[in-house]
């Protein structure tokens, strides 16, 4: 019998090259791949920042694969990276939502245009160093189960897989922790053993947001009014694009008490702000729902959900509104909920699915 052969995305990490050294060590033919995707060859900026894009990932990546005996190419996804990922972060931001740039780029390049040139070139399946683990359930369905290494699950951000794509997708080391990873890559020699993991968002490697959308625009960005829920102006903001809701840091405003950021305006260029009583909410409706664990909602269920990616998750009901629209009501408020991020719903170990948020109340 043929071996089966994989391509695994490397992104230069620890995570992704202890991936394609299991999947050789499991018998599969492996290719090693880095995704192009930056937009700005500036080795000293990417090489001092690191992440999973930057130039010093191929040169990392690139060494692994020579350690491991494995070919490895450089595949280009500029287009489409810049299409799916940076222009909806950009467009997201200039219309009040705080979008999930990782969620899209999982989705639609990582997988969507990784997995169609890996079957291009005669691939059984695709391989990431996620820490998730993909099985097949008694119902057919295939649904992605939290990594062992709780603190590091990834299954958040990887709500959003079609069947098809889990059916072809492999991850190796969600059955590890971190700690156990890394001391694989030193045991067998990588030099990527102690690499640290990369930070923040790849193509804002300075983590400022705001600068970064002015940039890519095309329109200037105006200051505007801090208002009350009451509608009272209480300040000037620098701009919606600098801010998200929940935030109560580096708001500028000095009104004797701490407020966060409950709603942000773009029709008006306002930013809303209030108490952090206010910013509480038990009642969460989202859109563009992908079903995993389950092909659709027969009923109310009660699940554990997610409301961003590092939050631990709450109890709610959640219910089918609408064809392809969903509201989840919690046994406790949950703070900051804010449109344009992800709810991601979670049947014991399982995700049952997910959307993107658009209101709370």
């Amino acid at each position: 019998m043929d071996k089966e052969t994989v391509v695994v995305g490397m992104s230069g990490g620890v995570d992704s090259s202890v991936a394609a050294w299991l999947l050789k060590e499991q018998g599969y033919d492996v290719i090693g791949v880095t995704m192009q995707i930056w937009q700005k060859e500036e080795r000293e900026a990417q090489e001092e920042k690191g992440g999973c894009c930057g130039l010093s990932a191929v040169d990392d990546a690139r060494r692994v694969a020579g350690a491991l005996k494995i070919p490895y190419y450089v595949m280009n996804f500029r287009e489409e990276f810049k299409e799916c990922v940076i222009d909806y972060f950009v467009q997201e931001y200039l219309e009040g939502r705080t979008p999930n740039p990782c969620i899209a780029c999982n989705r639609y390049v990582k997988w969507e245009s990784l997995l169609k040139r890996s079957m291009d070139i005669g691939a059984d399946y695709i391989a990431t160093g996620h820490y998730a683990r993909v099985e097949r359930l008694k119902n057919g369905r295939y649904s992605l189960r939290t990594s062992i290494s709780g603190e590091k699950d990834q299954t958040y951000a990887l709500y959003n897989l079609t069947q098809e794509q889990l059916s072809r997708t492999l991850m190796p080391i969600g059955g590890y922790s971190k700690e156990e990873v890394r001391k694989m890559a030193g045991d067998i020699g990588l030099s990527v053993a102690g690499k640290p993991d990369s930070q923040d968002i790849c193509f804002v490697p300075d983590g400022d947001y705001g600068s970064y959308i002015q940039e890519h625009a095309g329109k200037e960005i105006l200051p505007g009014d801090f208002v009350l829920s009451d509608g009272t102006v209480v300040g000037r903001h620098r701009g919606i694009a600098h801010y998200t809701v929940g935030q109560r840091k580096g708001l500028g405003l000095s009104l004797g008490r701490p407020v966060f950021v409950l709603e942000i305006r773009p029709e008006l260029n306002e930013i809303v702000v209030g108490s952090g009583e206010e910013s509480m909410s038990s009642y969460v409706r989202a859109e563009n729902v992908n079903f995993m664990s389950v092909s659709d909602l027969e009923g109310p269920l009660r699940v554990r959900a997610k409301i961003r990616y590092n939050h631990k998750g709450a109890w709610c009901m959640v219910e089918k509104t609408g064809a392809g629209e969903i509201l989840c009501t919690f046994d406790e408020p949950v703070r900051a909920v804010a449109p344009g991020q992800a709810v991601v719903l979670y049947d014991g170990e399982y995700v049952l699915g997910g959307g993107t948020i658009t209101g709370a109340r």
